[in-house]
């Protein structure tokens, strides 16, 4: 399988029928550091999405203007960064960072545009970037997305926006549907929420998921923040072994979600864009963006045109979708 990718991507979408060699640039992996290692061992070194997203003057700035903190959360102690202006006419906006990521990584570009004008929470999940691990409990989204709320009660939040990326965007809806009363709406980008959602050769990629090719870049930058950077190994196998046991959300689950929801999807991701159809006619009141020539480690980093879109759509008037 790993031969394809010495042909050009396109003739093999166009002689197999299905999206481009799994391992071509133009479909870079879905939870970033799993699937870039292989591609690096198929065709060289592949800048991640930390490379793609960091503004890096942008983001240095915003983090001379951040608060920063650690919360006692069911046994951890959770990382977080609060930026932009201290008091907003707007609720707070949590972004929830993709697999393998830290809020760098994955909202490096971006987030200093989303805090011009609204508060912004960032959040490490459980052995991800700051935050140290509890090596004998395994990441699950169910429990990350507890976690989440455990934050935002510890900040005494009582409502919030939502912006996953990725994983993120999974851990996103086990809020909403776990603890719906804390959440006003939703932003899912290239967001998973059924196995058929990724193209199937995805899952072959995670199956083979190994440290050793988990590329250079991605390494050092959990080495450079993690507390126990001596976990690496162990961090890795533990995200992996997450998604290989990824189940389907139920679809009724789905549906008795309330909070409006802007669904975005690259046309060129490795989420299928019938899958961002999907939850888009699952989620009452919700809308659809499917942003052009971009791949999944590109979504965050469409500034010019994401920006906006969360903008107009956190802005409109919070009237929440009939329960169905």
């Amino acid at each position: 399988m790993i031969a394809c990718c010495t042909m050009d991507p396109r003739h093999v979408a166009s002689r197999q029928g299905r999206s481009p060699c799994p391992w071509s640039r133009m479909s870079l992996p879905l939870f970033h550091w799993l699937f870039v290692a292989v591609a690096t061992v198929a065709i060289g070194p592949v800048r991640p999405a930390a490379a793609q997203n960091l503004r890096e003057s942008d983001m240095t700035a915003s983090h001379s203007r951040a608060r920063t903190g650690y919360a006692p959360v069911h046994g951890l102690q959770i990382y977080f960064e609060i930026h932009g202006p201290e008091r907003s006419e707007h609720p707070p906006l949590v972004l929830l960072h993709g697999g393998g990521d830290t809020i760098t990584t994955t909202f490096g570009r971006i987030l200093p545009e989303l805090a011009r004008h609204r508060k912004i929470i960032a959040v490490e999940q459980q052995g991800y970037g700051h935050t140290a691990d509890i090596t004998d409990r395994p990441f699950t989204f169910e429990q990350s997305a507890d976690d989440t709320v455990a934050l935002l009660e510890h900040l005494r939040i009582q409502q919030a926006d939502l912006f996953g990326f990725s994983n993120g965007g999974t851990i996103a809806i086990q809020v909403a549907i776990r603890h719906p009363g804390i959440v006003r709406k939703l932003v899912l980008a290239s967001t998973l929420a059924k196995r058929d959602g990724a193209y199937p050769w995805l899952w072959d990629v995670i199956a083979n998921a190994k440290l050793e090719n988990m590329p250079r870049e991605l390494q050092e930058e959990y080495l450079k923040v993690a507390p126990h950077p001596e976990n690496l190994r162990i961090f890795h196998d533990k995200a992996a072994q997450r998604m290989r046991e990824f189940k389907d959300i139920p679809t009724d689950s789905i549906k008795q979600i309330t909070a409006p929801a802007l669904v975005v999807v690259g046309d060129a991701d490795v989420i299928r864009p019938e899958h961002a159809v999907e939850l888009f006619r699952w989620l009452p009141g919700s809308q659809l963006a499917v942003l052009p020539g971009t791949d999944h480690m590109q979504v965050t980093s469409r500034t010019e045109r994401l920006v906006p879109m969360i903008n107009a759509f956190l802005d409109a008037p919070a009237a929440r979708a009939p329960s169905p």
